[in-house]
C-alpha cells in the first residue's frame, strides 16, 4: 500500500497510478541496443570465399631441410654448403617456391652465429615460413 505525505488526507485504497518508470528503462536500453547494432548489421565485409567445387585438400608446400653443424657448414638438403652458397641456394628455392618451409635444425655443439646466419640469409632471400626441429 503506497503512501504520500503531502496528500491533504489518508487514503485507505489502492494507488491505482502504473509506476511507467521500469517500461521507460526497458525502452532506453533497447534504444541504446538498436543504435550500436544497427550500422554493423548494414555494412557490408568485402571478402573472397573460396570455391565450393574444389573439395581436394591443399597440398602441403615444398619442404627444405638445413642442418647447421659445428663446424660452421650448411647442409641443405643433402648438399654441404658455406654461407656465402647458403643465401644463393635459398635464392634459388626462393624464386621456384616462395611458400617453401625451410626446417632448420643445429648440432648441438655448433655455435648459435651459424645458427642466425641461417635465419637471417633465408629471410633475406625471401623465405618466411622458418621451422625449427630438434
Amino acid at each position: 500500500m503506497a503512501a504520500s505525505t503531502y496528500a491533504p488526507r489518508h487514503r485507505d485504497g489502492a494507488m491505482a497510478d502504473m509506476n511507467v518508470t521500469p517500461l521507460v528503462d526497458v525502452m532506453l536500453v533497447m534504444l541504446v541496443i538498436f543504435m550500436i547494432t544497427a550500422p554493423a548489421l548494414t555494412r557490408t565485409l568485402p571478402m573472397n570465399l573460396p570455391n565450393s567445387v574444389d573439395t581436394r585438400p591443399p597440398s602441403p608446400p615444398p619442404r627444405a631441410d638445413l642442418r647447421v653443424d659445428a663446424s660452421g657448414n650448411y647442409t641443405l638438403d643433402g648438399r654441404v654448403l658455406d654461407a656465402k652458397s647458403l643465401r644463393a641456394a635459398f635464392d634459388s628455392i626462393a624464386k621456384v617456391a616462395p611458400d617453401t618451409v625451410v626446417h632448420v635444425s643445429a648440432a648441438a655443439d655448433s655455435e648459435y652465429q651459424g645458427f642466425a646466419t641461417a635465419l637471417s640469409a633465408a629471410q633475406d632471400s625471401g623465405l618466411a615460413n622458418v621451422a625449427l626441429d630438434d
